[in-house]
């Protein structure tokens, strides 16, 4: 234990370095806050009895506080300045970065860059960056580690588990991405687009997501310049190790292919925060004005669904309503559509799939009553037994309807199995009895021709006596 302490001196445990490590290593940039609500939830309902909000903090956040200063001692973790709100934010050295690769099994060339002087303007992108994917997951705290805390924190606790689902785990995010147009993944040339998160959450329903997160700062002119790079990266093409020309994105993350009669890109979900002075509702409707080329589909007017072939599905929400709402519920606005849906519906086509749905089931309908047709008017065809009137059996018919030469023919294809068993019975039986009948006539003849030998011999003997 004192060897264990000298070499953290700050007494932080294995596991509460590897939280740092591993959110650190996705988001590259995070306060102790972001840290702890992200890998220990059920601190946020402890010390709830403190008496200000801001000693509250320092003692749901104090475990994590602790093992990044000991990671700083190894050499592992930097501090990045300070947030407008004056709170600390920690970054990684090379070591430290190398390191969380390690705890989230994650190649180097996946695990992006180091940002440098980002707490020198505040670090304003790289914390609506991370408070998005916080508002994403939804982290859920365990119960059982708040028990015995006051009843408000242990019901606060309670709603946050009994609350829908967010979508996937700090594993399931990358941040700053290189999307390359042209170059290489590890160095993307001009005209490429760094995506500020992805997501790839396939069990959630979500295999492939690029986030973008704004301040409200940039005009919607830049923002929508974005996806002209976003374009050009989706339509490039490259031949993977099976030999095959792929779309370049398919070569590094898996989703499912595209149905045969639409092939859409992944979907990119913007969020806005409104930190900035342009309104973030504004800033939507601006960007999917100068977007349209980008997303706007095809509508098939008989089937009443849009598709969207060649198109980037876009849709736009603010951390305020993904914090309110999260991605199970109405925060997402799909470039294009009336109202706001949830994350699924807003990135998916619920319309074409109830479109298609509907069409299946029709085809359905109909070749089960095409195959009750056939089998109507095959049944009229069923051949009727002479003698009892039954139907035949399938196996009776195809006996007697058997055409090949190799087939045995059957003997008597006017009778079903059973009478046509009681009447080959019948049949032996007369054939025995005949062969009996014929047996029996046979040996009265042969005696009556025995007799009147016999009689004829008798008379010839007597016959010399009398002369």
């Amino acid at each position: 234990m004192a060897s264990q302490r000298k070499a953290n001196p700050a007494g932080s445990s294995n596991d509460l370095r590897a939280d740092v490590l591993r959110v650190l290593g996705v988001l590259k940039v995070a306060t102790a806050d972001q840290i702890q609500r992200l890998s220990s939830p059920h601190l946020t309902y402890r010390h709830t009895l403190k008496p200000t909000a801001a000693k509250r903090k320092e003692a749901r956040t104090a475990s994590h506080r602790s093992a990044a200063n000991d990671l700083r001692r190894h050499g592992l973790v930097l501090g990045g300045g300070r947030t407008r709100d004056g709170e600390e934010v920690r970054i990684l050295t090379p070591a430290g970065l190398a390191a969380a690769g390690v705890e989230l099994d994650r190649v180097p060339e996946e695990m992006g860059g180091i940002p440098k002087g980002v707490g020198r303007s505040g670090a304003s992108h790289p914390m609506t960056v991370t408070e998005t994917v916080i508002a994403m997951i939804r982290p859920k705290p365990s119960l059982a580690l708040v028990a015995g805390e006051p009843a408000d924190a242990v019901a606060a606790a309670r709603a946050a588990v009994d609350a829908p689902d967010g979508v996937g785990t700090i594993a399931s995010y990358f941040t700053e991405v290189a999307l390359p147009a042209k170059g290489t993944w590890k160095n993307p040339g001009l005209g490429s687009v760094r995506a500020d998160i992805v997501l790839t959450a396939p069990e959630a329903g979500v295999p492939l997501l690029f986030i973008e997160a704004d301040n409200c700062f940039e005009d919607a002119a830049l923002i929508a310049a974005k996806f002209d790079k976003y374009a050009r990266f989706f339509q490039r093409k490259e031949t993977d190790a099976d030999g095959i020309a792929k779309p370049l994105w398919r070569t590094r993350w898996s989703a499912p292919e595209s149905e045969p009669y639409e092939r859409v890109h992944p979907p990119v979900l913007l969020v806005f925060h409104q930190v900035g002075p342009r309104p973030a509702t504004g800033q939507m409707k601006k960007v999917a004005a100068l977007t349209r080329q980008h997303w706007q589909g095809t509508f098939h007017r008989g089937d009443g669904f849009h598709s969207y072939d060649g198109r980037i599905p876009i849709v736009a929400t603010t951390l305020e309503w993904l914090r309110e709402y999260g991605p199970a519920g109405p925060a997402f606005w799909r470039f294009g559509r009336e109202g706001r849906q949830p994350l699924l519906e807003a990135i998916g086509n619920p319309r074409r799939d109830a479109a298609l749905a509907r069409r299946r089931d029709a085809a359905r309908a109909e070749e089960r009553r095409r195959a009750e047709k056939e089998a109507a008017e095959r049944e009229g065809r069923r051949p009727v037994c002479a003698d009892c009137g039954q139907k035949f059996t399938d196996a009776r018919w195809k006996a007697v309807d058997s055409r090949g030469w190799s087939q045995p023919r059957a003997s008597h294809p006017h009778l079903c199995d059973a009478c046509q068993s009681r009447t080959i019975v019948a049949e032996k039986q007369a054939e025995a009895d005949e062969r009996e009948r014929q047996e029996h006539e046979r040996r009265r003849q042969e005696a009556e021709v025995e007799a009147e030998q016999a009689a004829q011999k008798s008379g010839g003997w007597l016959s010399r006596f009398r002369t």
